[in-house]
C-alpha cells in the first residue's frame, strides 16, 4: 500500500484496508446507520471484506479510481472519508461515513476537509461534488460545513434498505 497519512487536529487519516475490517462491518452494516445511504448497508463479512481488499488495490495505483481514508480517532477507527474520481479526474465525488455513536462532533467535516485538500495537491483536482439524501440533515450540514453550496434537488433515489422513491440533494465547491 503506498504510504499515506494525514493528521487534523483530531483524527488520523491512512488508507481504508482490511485491518480496519472489524470496525467497518460495526458501522457498515447498521442499518441505523446506514439508512439513508445508496450502497450501503452491506449484507454480510464477507461483502465487507470484498470491498476493503479493492480499497488496498486502489491505494496500490498511480491513477486510482476511488479512494478510501479510514478515519481514526485516539486510536479508534470510527469511519472513513471517500472519493471517486470522475470523468478521468476532472472532478472528485466526496462521501463519508461515521460511526453512530462518534457522529455529531465535527468529524466528517474535518476529515472531508483534509482529504480533498490532499486529493487536490496530490491530483489537482480542485472541483468536488457530494450526494446526500434529501432528508439526510446532517451530511447536508457537513456539505455546508466544508464549504459546498447546493446545487439541486432531484428525485428518484434509492436507498439501499429501502424500496421507497427518494430525493437527492447535490452540493459542490470549488478549491
Amino acid at each position: 500500500m503506498k504510504e499515506f497519512t494525514l493528521t487534523t487536529k483530531r483524527l488520523l487519516l491512512e488508507p481504508l484496508a482490511t485491518k480496519h475490517f472489524e470496525t467497518t462491518f460495526v458501522y457498515s452494516t447498521d442499518i441505523e446507520n446506514t439508512k439513508m445511504m445508496c450502497f450501503l448497508p452491506c449484507d454480510d463479512a464477507k461483502e465487507v471484506m470484498d470491498y476493503l481488499k479493492k480499497c488496498e488495490i486502489q491505494w496500490q495505483k498511480d491513477r486510482p479510481d476511488y479512494l478510501d481514508a479510514a478515519i481514526i480517532l485516539n486510536g479508534t477507527h470510527i469511519g472513513a472519508v471517500s472519493i471517486e474520481f470522475i470523468d478521468n479526474g476532472a472532478f472528485g465525488e466526496l462521501g463519508w461515513i461515521i460511526n453512530k455513536n462518534y457522529q455529531g462532533n465535527g468529524y466528517a467535516a474535518e476529515a472531508a476537509v483534509s482529504f480533498m485538500n490532499y486529493i487536490k495537491n496530490r491530483f489537482g483536482i480542485s472541483h468536488f461534488i457530494a450526494h446526500a439524501d434529501g432528508e439526510n440533515i446532517p451530511s447536508i450540514r457537513v456539505m455546508e460545513k466544508i464549504g459546498m453550496s447546493f446545487v439541486t434537488r432531484i428525485t428518484g433515489r434509492k436507498n439501499r434498505n429501502s424500496d421507497e422513491e427518494r430525493t437527492e440533494v447535490l452540493y459542490e465547491v470549488y478549491l
